[in-house]
């Protein structure tokens, strides 16, 4: 049996730094391809579909925060940014536009190898936690009374919002999909990493905060009065219990 490799693209516009990394993850057996810019970037990714994206946020071109967010419009490869800045704001940015891992440089190839190997154990578009999703029937959840109110079909991996289809990333619902299997019930912020980024992640919990954001904002729920997703302050999040 043939094993397809893992395809990385590496995007920099400072060869060395291409070369180097491009050493390191073929002689972990991955299929490499690099870019020098934001729009180069997002013409491989559309091309070659990798699995994984390093991108370095300062860029010739469009930077890599704008690259990040074109590439989110068709592509749920696995990004991991790199950046000579490491204030918070710029992490904030970057994962807000869909990012999945941050490194800050100057780096050891070997921390970014270990981050890859990070991002590839994370479910994306499969498992969501540690469960089976998709298998032996439909998984639904839902708050309010159809047709309006929220639905997710884990089998589908769909989600609606009063009739009509919500596009979110495969983190998106899987995040949704965790809180969803237990309605009503607080999940932790630790919780919620473990289960959607993986026992062991290396993050702030601030990265729930921000995705916690983004799907709130696609399905047009107000943190103030939420309709779907409360906020439990010091605690995490809960997803409201239908009906």
């Amino acid at each position: 049996m043939v094993t397809t490799p893992i395809r990385v693209l590496v995007v920099d516009d400072e060869p060395p730094i291409v070369e180097l990394l491009t050493g390191y993850l073929m002689r972990e057996g991955y299929s490499v391809a690099s870019a020098g810019d934001g729009l180069a970037a997002v013409e491989r990714v559309r091309e070659q579909s990798p699995d994984v994206v390093i991108l370095d946020v300062m860029l010739p071109g469009i930077d890599g925060v704008e690259a990040c967010r074109r590439i989110r419009l068709f592509s749920d490869a696995y990004v991991l940014m790199l950046t000579a800045r490491g204030e918070e704001l710029d992490r904030i940015v970057g994962l807000t536009v869909g990012a999945d891992d941050y490194l800050v440089k100057p780096f050891s190839p070997r921390e970014v190898v270990a981050r890859v190997k990070a991002l590839l154990r994370r479910p994306r578009g499969g498992a969501v936690g540690g469960g089976p999703v998709g298998g032996g029937g439909a998984v639904v959840s839902q708050v309010g009374a159809a047709p309006e109110g929220l639905e997710l079909d884990e089998g589908r991996r769909a989600v609606r919002v009063d009739g009509v289809a919500v596009e979110l990333t495969a983190l998106e619902f899987n995040l949704l999909a965790r809180l969803a299997r237990e309605p009503g019930i607080v999940v932790p912020r630790q919780a919620i990493l473990d289960s959607v980024w993986g026992v062991g992640y290396d993050a702030d919990d601030h990265v729930v905060d921000v995705h916690v954001a983004n799907l709130r904002r696609k399905l047009g729920d107000d943190p103030a009065g939420p309709r779907f997703v409360e906020t439990v302050r010091g605690v995490g999040y809960r997803l409201r219990e239908g009906a």
